[in-house]
């Protein structure tokens, strides 16, 4: 009889095992896994989204000196230039001639010039023996200054008729490429009418429109990141290098010129629009927790999920739900003024539906954007 009552107390014992393992098998089968953050004091950052424009170094309308007849276009839309290549030339005929004129009246010149100074040397050899007037001699002198000046007004003139010729021909000024085309072969065209577009687009700048409020609070060292029309979400890295010191009437901003400094940007033309992302110092620290952690309700009440009695990851606790108030955002996270401490663990995926004092196993997240 002692020996049956053992062997069933035996029995007992196992069967109340065996119901425990599934007991605790059922709770961890009934919890759900979520992953979490820890809630943490860091610098706030006001974030301001801006847009802007990709504007090139250099961009000139060019445009000939001189009128004429267009004889040969060397270039085209899309065509790559170098700094100095032909892009264009009038018919140089009518210029040559007026050249060659004012040549010949150099040689001229230069003659009269000669003859003026010899009968000036014979003149001055006899004024000592009485044969010839001192005023005949004044009178020959005056001639050679004048002849000297008639040579050196022919001089100019021919400078004049080579600058003129050399204007018959309209050069690149820059190493680019040719955005527009405005004049064909057989054109008359006249000075300051717009020949060709030339743009460079070597190096790139990013042009924004910036809020006039924010002009005093942006410095050299402020981050920023730009976002381009290409048909991806990628952003990359910027900084500033100029702020130009005027409000624009009506749209009361001001142009922040900033230069991409990542090496791995995509292809870019200028005027492509671009979105930036301003990051500004507030100069005051607080909590900040990724967006993700927020549940918004339809009467304006925001909440986070908090592990209560934390004791490490990959460890269960329950959650409760707390009411916050909000900051700023930034960087994918955002300010918790309110009802948030420092250190206080927060879900931030898995808390769509969970329930108050539910159990669930925490698994780190990622860390978000830290400044």
């Amino acid at each position: 009889m002692r020996h049956h009552c053992a062997k069933r107390f035996q029995l007992l014992t196992v069967l109340a095992g065996i119901a425990a393992t599934l007991v605790t098998h059922a709770q961890e089968a009934g919890r759900i896994t979520v992953e979490a953050v820890s809630a943490s004091s860091r610098p706030i950052v006001e974030s301001i989204p801006v847009n802007g424009t990709l504007t090139p170094p250099r961009l000139a309308l060019l445009s000939t000196e001189v009128a004429g007849l267009v004889s040969e276009v060397h270039s085209d839309v899309g065509d790559r230039i170098q700094s100095g290549e032909p892009l264009l030339e009038l018919d140089p005929e009518l210029n040559i001639i007026a050249r060659n004129a004012a040549l010949a009246d150099v040689e001229r010149r230069r003659e009269l010039l000669s003859d003026a100074r010899r009968r000036l040397g014979e003149a001055q050899r006899l004024v000592g023996d009485n044969y010839i007037a001192e005023s005949e001699v004044d009178s020959l002198t005056s001639q050679v200054q004048v002849a000297r000046a008639e040579l050196r007004l022919a001089e100019i003139e021919a400078q004049r008729q080579g600058a003129l010729l050399r204007r018959h021909q309209v050069n690149a000024p820059f190493t680019g490429i040719v955005s527009r085309k405005l004049a064909e072969k057989g054109e008359w065209v006249e000075p300051g009418a717009e020949l060709f577009e030339v743009v460079s687009t070597e190096h790139l700048y990013a042009d924004l429109e910036i809020p006039q409020r924010l002009y005093a609070r942006i410095r050299e060292e402020t981050p920023l990141r730009l976002n381009f029309d290409t048909g991806d979400d990628r952003t990359y890295r910027a900084k500033v290098l100029n702020k130009v010191p005027l409000s624009r009437t009506g749209a009361r901003t001001f142009v922040l010129r900033t230069e991409i400094v990542d090496k791995n940007k995509p292809a870019l033309i200028p005027g492509m629009s671009v979105s930036a992302e301003l990051q500004l110092g507030t100069q005051r620290r607080g909590v900040a927790i990724p967006r993700d952690a927020l549940t918004r309700y339809p009467d304006g009440r925001i909440t986070v999920w908090v592990a209560e009695n934390f004791s490490g990851w990959n460890k269960p606790a329950r959650v409760t739900e707390q009411q916050v108030t909000t900051g700023l955002g930034f960087g994918g996270l955002i300010e918790v003024r309110t009802g948030l401490e420092p250190g206080e663990v927060v879900i931030t995926r898995g808390n769509e539906s969970l329930r108050q004092g539910q159990e669930v196993l925490l698994r780190q997240a990622q860390a978000a954007g830290e400044t």
